[in-house]
């Protein structure tokens, strides 16, 4: 059994994987925002922390993450304000990865999204612009430390059921790049569990690949 911290433990993605976790015998820490969230997540099987992650300090971080073996990053600010946009999902990221490293837990997994890069290519007057600039400065900077690090690039999140079957690094997208958030969570569980995904970017959709078997292929 291993003790894994989730933040932003109230989103879809990571009521999935607080669920799969506690499911498989894992000692889960949701940290969330709202108080009034604690009984979505405590259903799940997990305990839950109000933590305030845009407005804690590294140290408050690192105390709240200490004795843990694990961190998955599913928080985000959720658009509409650019300003909450880069404080959540860049600095507080940024933070909370230097806090994994004070408390000594190594693993740490992100979850962005596909094509994350530097890159982007998504204009300045595009409403998606300070997401793109925010997840791409928090990818690159969790590459640079010396975590034990995986960045998960989902495509479009769907609330379809999880099928279990993705692809990684899809090339041919014309028929869009539909992921299930249900299929995001088996994902993150599975890279847990899997120390070779470890300094990994992986972008993955819905695909027709056992998650084991396209996590693991050469």
């Amino acid at each position: 059994m291993s003790r894994i911290a989730i933040i932003g433990g109230h989103g879809k993605v990571a009521l999935h994987l607080s669920k799969i976790l506690s499911g498989e015998g894992h000692d889960v820490t949701s940290f969330i925002r709202n108080p009034d969230h604690v009984s979505d997540v405590t259903e799940t099987g997990a305990s839950a922390e109000v933590l305030d992650v845009e407005n804690s300090t590294t140290a408050e971080l690192a105390q709240a993450l200490s004795g843990h073996d694990a961190v998955v990053w599913s928080a985000g600010a959720g658009g509409g304000n650019p300003d909450r946009t880069y404080a959540v999902d860049r600095d507080a990221a940024i933070r909370s990865m230097d806090a994994a490293g004070q408390a000594g837990v190594s693993r740490y997994v992100m979850v962005s999204y596909l094509g994350a890069a530097k890159d982007h290519g998504v204009p300045p007057d595009n409403p998606f612009f300070a997401y793109a600039e925010a997840k791409a400065a928090a990818d690159d900077y969790l590459r640079s430390t010396d975590l034990d690090w995986t960045v998960l690039g989902p495509g479009t999140l769907t609330d379809e059921p999880a099928t279990g079957l993705i692809e990684t690094d899809p090339r041919n997208t014309a028929d869009g790049t539909q992921t299930s958030r249900a299929n995001v969570a088996l994902v993150a569980a599975a890279v847990l569990e899997l120390p070779g995904t470890a300094h990994r970017t992986i972008p993955f959709k819905d695909g027709t690949e056992d998650v084991v078997d396209a996590l693991t292929k050469d």
